[in-house]
């Protein structure tokens, strides 16, 4: 299977997307997974909420709402714009942010499952032996949590490549910098002659995807066993 340039441009152009939605969505996945399995809080029903609402919303109104706030004419994006510079939409770091947001819910709820799943009585006796809290959670529960944070990340990675409708909204489709395989199958297939090209990079979208889900599925396992140790 010959791809053409601008298949190739497409798939980095998706790889570079995931991998920069991935440095973005990661640590606060890793946050607010860890603080909704570890605290009990005034509000935490509604935080549980918010953070999981871009599973439930449609990728348009994700997007949508980024171009309300980190736009141009957003605050935000006023903001950064006017201090450093800096404008996210139709940029491959505003596809990197709306492709994140999608795939965050996701992530949080794979981390958090598998911090769950660790018995709290290992971080007791931590405490109990004068480690603080950062170290027993880079000591105990982080390595004990990695099978799980893994696979989080192996399924946002999967879910950033596929991601349209946010991506689209906020960052448009310019090939070379926000075009990721989704939006350049949607846009062969409006080209009179690009159903081979769509195929093509289908089958490529379907191969990741399945790669990605088994991968996720073996950690996940791997996860079970770690913390089915005694």
């Amino acid at each position: 299977m010959i791809l053409s340039e601008a298949e190739w441009l497409a798939i980095l152009t998706s790889l570079q997307v995931a991998l920069r939605a991935l440095l973005f969505t990661l640590p606060p996945a890793l946050f607010f997974g860890w603080l909704l399995a570890r605290r009990r809080f005034p509000g935490r029903a509604l935080l549980d909420a918010l953070v999981h609402s871009p599973l439930v919303l449609p990728p348009v109104v994700v997007g949508y709402l980024l171009l309300l706030t980190l736009g141009v004419q957003g605050p935000i994006g006023r903001w950064l714009d006017a201090a450093f510079g800096v404008r996210l939409v139709f940029s491959t770091n505003g596809a990197a942010i709306a492709a994140g947001l999608v795939a965050l819910p996701i992530m949080v709820r794979t981390i958090r499952l598998s911090l769950e799943a660790i018995d709290p009585r290992l971080e007791l006796a931590a405490r109990s032996l004068g480690a603080g809290a950062l170290d027993r959670f880079l000591c105990v529960t982080l390595p004990l949590a990695l099978p799980g944070v893994l696979a989080a990340t192996v399924l946002g990675f999967a879910m950033c490549l596929g991601e349209f409708g946010a991506v689209i909204t906020f960052a448009a489709n310019v090939p070379g910098e926000t075009q990721t395989l989704a939006l350049a199958i949607y846009g062969a297939l409006q080209a009179p002659d690009g159903e081979e090209m769509a195929m093509r990079l289908a089958l490529i979208s379907l191969t990741i995807a399945i790669l990605a889900l088994l991968g996720a599925e073996w950690l996940g396992r791997r996860a079970s066993r770690w913390n089915a140790r005694p």
